[in-house]
């Protein structure tokens, strides 16, 4: 099985209070990002592509690993940045769609996450958590069963929606064929005003085609790095994991 992973990397993080693009941020002298291309790499990952954008050659400059690159001109959300990759994606094989921003992520959840993903033959997976605050990330939902309906984001949420504890990670799997085909059905018809990926799931499982959610234990795998205080926060983590 053919495995790609796209890496988004374009945005400007201006919580972190600095002019660096925020996945250039150093933790032990290794950029954000690369935590990420890493992790994907031990997933079995064999190309990747890391999608740029706010000061692009710094992001280029500060990536040891070989990689390749698409360029987002405008900020306009996730499903937009991930179409900028259209190219390298293609249509064979199964491609990770991953945050620059994320460095505790592991290899051995991503990997969990593409077993998942091949034994219940998804064409879209999405890895999640339950939390007990989910405010500011989007919501799973799912039916009475446990069958995962849909994605919605906070600000879009009906009041029965945001009693969701299960949060999208950012981070998904998705059969390329599938992905190419939902890039069509993405609007900007949103609160937010932009191309949301997580859009992609409902069209691709409207198609009858399996989606689903794997929600994991370890929550500080999916943790985000947005300002300074959860940079140190994710230094602390990593430096646990090293001393173990």
């Amino acid at each position: 099985m053919n495995i790609k992973a796209v890496i988004l990397a374009a945005g400007k993080g201006t919580r972190m209070k600095s002019d660096l693009p925020k996945v250039v941020h150093t933790i032990y002298d290794k950029p954000l990002v690369e935590y990420v291309i890493n992790a994907a790499t031990e997933a079995g990952a064999t190309d990747i592509c890391v999608v740029v954008g706010y000061k692009a050659d710094l992001v280029k400059n500060a990536i040891k690993a070989n990689v390749t690159y698409a360029v987002q001109e405008e900020q306009l959300g996730t499903g937009h940045a991930v179409m900028q990759a259209a190219d390298f994606i293609g249509k064979d094989g199964i491609v990770m769609i991953l945050c620059g921003d994320t460095p505790l992520i592991q290899g051995i959840t991503l990997k969990k996450l593409i077993d998942f993903h091949i034994e219940q033959n998804n064409a879209a997976s999405v890895l999640t958590t339950m939390v007990s605050d989910p405010t500011g990330y989007g919501r799973i939902i799912r039916n009475k069963e446990g069958k995962f309906i849909k994605n919605v984001e906070q600000k879009d949420a009906t009041a029965d929606e945001l009693l969701s504890k299960e949060i999208n990670s950012g981070m998904y799997l998705f059969n390329s064929n599938a992905l190419q085909e939902a890039f069509g059905s993405l609007t900007t018809n949103n609160a937010q005003g932009e191309y949301y990926l997580p859009d992609t799931l409902e069209y691709i499982k409207n198609k009858g085609l399996a989606v689903d959610a794997l929600p994991i234990d370890c929550f500080e795998d999916i943790l985000g790095v947005n300002t300074p205080e959860q940079l140190e926060e994710a230094k602390e983590v990593i430096a646990k994991r090293t001393a173990r």
